[in-house]
């Protein structure tokens, strides 16, 4: 039970290793050879369904995202979101607690949850006729849970814990916070998922209560069932667990702050006697797939493909092959959220070389792709590595649960999954080149440095 780190090349729990819909998941579905396909329909209450048949194994991997996360709490309130993640593990009115994940453990299977920005989710992987029984005890705690004042002051210690370990114990989690509250001027992806220290010290039964009786309930949910399974079982098996749930009051639209239009170029620098290599983060307000004009969400996914996905891209051939100066370089997408999102690139040096020569180098190569764009050549390579990698999530049941699980909490089709690799084919060399030009601007950036401390403390 972890919060999900804003930064993919720093998490505090990696689920998906997506630019965009996903370096990986799977478009229609299923797997060779299976005569299903995806499946979507919704139960009388308003809670969202996604079946994703695979015949493979005899196994299911079950899900329920709630779509609520991190910033869509109330002011004051940070953390609540993932404080509430874990509340969900405590006793239900007719469950005692542990009892929940002691059944998925009697049987082989395993479950945990996560908390992002946008949704919380919570899964189990288990034999697939065990699916009932999950779906029995998700729709119980979805509405039965007891809340009471001792269970909520255990819990917020392991929180508090949580954070003095994975982040205040962390530079890079530290500054990972700092750059975030420095990118965004009045976003409420600013505030970190696993809340203000301060803020997190103060929630309490009333704030749990509150959460819970306005977010979990099954028209603010989506249920994906990715398995053994058979669309008109699943259906059935739904309606009569979670369809027995009373539809909650209509939540209002998710509109949120909007970020001003930014100006300046903004650094940020923790110098810490535990970094042992210096490396910096570069960051830029884009739009994500819900908020991009048609195609541009797709063009920003293949330049930090071109730019710094892997060992083929730009940035690591020019600055870890060709020039050795580098340890590290890259860059990144996050596509799959409820607003505007983020592009990085970032990198650490090698050897003898700066911090300085890093950065001016990989600067550089942001400034030629703006300028110059990029060839057919290695756009096609770009098209090819990101549809064929959708592929290989159909080997991993919680790969395509997550890809569709995700899309739909952020406001997304079963269809904008579906159709992902066409409109990564049409995306044009010219889209890539005004892509970088408009939005990766140097003077509208934010930059995150990460020292060492020296003797003398600097």
């Amino acid at each position: 039970m972890s919060p999900l780190a804003g930064r993919p090349r720093r998490v505090l729990f990696a689920v998906l290793l997506v630019s965009g819909f996903a370096n990986g998941a799977a478009a229609a579905g299923s797997s060779p050879g299976d005569d299903g396909k995806v499946t979507d329909f919704t139960l009388a209450n308003g809670m969202e369904v996604v079946v994703i048949p695979d015949h493979r194994a005899p196994i299911v991997t079950h899900m329920v995202w709630y779509k609520v996360g991190s910033a869509d709490e109330p002011p004051g309130k940070s953390g609540i979101a993932h404080f509430f993640e874990h509340l969900m593990f405590k006793a239900t009115t007719n469950h005692k607690a542990g009892e929940f994940d002691a059944a998925v453990s009697a049987i082989g299977g395993n479950n945990n949850a996560f908390t992002s920005y946008d949704y919380t989710c919570f899964y189990e992987t288990v034999p697939a006729q065990a699916l009932r029984e999950m779906m029995d005890f998700e729709a119980d705690r979805m509405r039965n849970l007891v809340l009471d004042d001792k269970t909520v002051a255990t819990e917020r210690d392991v929180i508090l814990e949580e954070r003095r370990s994975r982040i205040d114990n962390n530079p890079n989690a530290v500054l990972d916070e700092e750059l975030d509250a420095t990118l965004w001027q009045n976003q409420p992806y600013r505030i970190p998922v696993i809340g203000w220290m301060q803020e997190m010290q103060q929630l309490n039964r009333t704030d749990a209560r509150a959460f819970y009786d306005r977010y979990y309930r099954p028209n603010n949910a989506v249920l994906v069932v990715a398995g053994d399974v058979e669309p008109d079982d699943v259906k059935a098996l739904a309606q009569d667990t979670f369809g027995k749930l009373a539809r909650g009051p209509d939540l209002p639209a998710r509109i949120r702050p909007v970020e001003p239009e930014q100006n300046t170029k903004r650094t940020v620098t923790l110098s810490d006697a535990r970094v042992g290599v210096p490396s910096f983060t570069t960051q830029w307000v884009v739009p994500s797939y819900r908020t991009a004009k048609p195609g541009e969400a797709e063009a920003l996914a293949l330049l930090a493909e071109i730019l710094g996905g892997g060992s083929r891209s730009r940035l690591y051939q020019e600055l870890v092959v060709k020039k050795g100066i580098a340890a590290s370089a890259g860059a990144s997408y996050q596509g799959n959220m409820l607003d505007a999102t983020n592009f990085a690139v970032y990198g650490a040096p090698r050897g003898a070389a700066t911090l300085g020569e890093v950065e001016t180098a990989l600067d550089a190569e942001v400034a030629r792709i703006g300028r110059d764009g990029v060839t057919a050549d290695e756009l096609e390579k770009a098209k090819n590595r990101l549809v064929r990698s959708m592929i290989f999530a159909r080997d991993q049941q919680q790969a395509m649960g997550n890809i569709y699980g995700s899309t739909l909490a952020v406001g997304g089709t079963v269809a904008d999954v579906e159709e992902w690799p066409a409109r990564i084919r049409k995306v044009t060399a010219d889209e890539v080149k005004a892509a970088a030009a408009r939005y990766l601007v140097f003077d509208r950036s934010a930059t995150g440095y990460l020292m060492p401390k020296t003797q003398a403390g600097n």
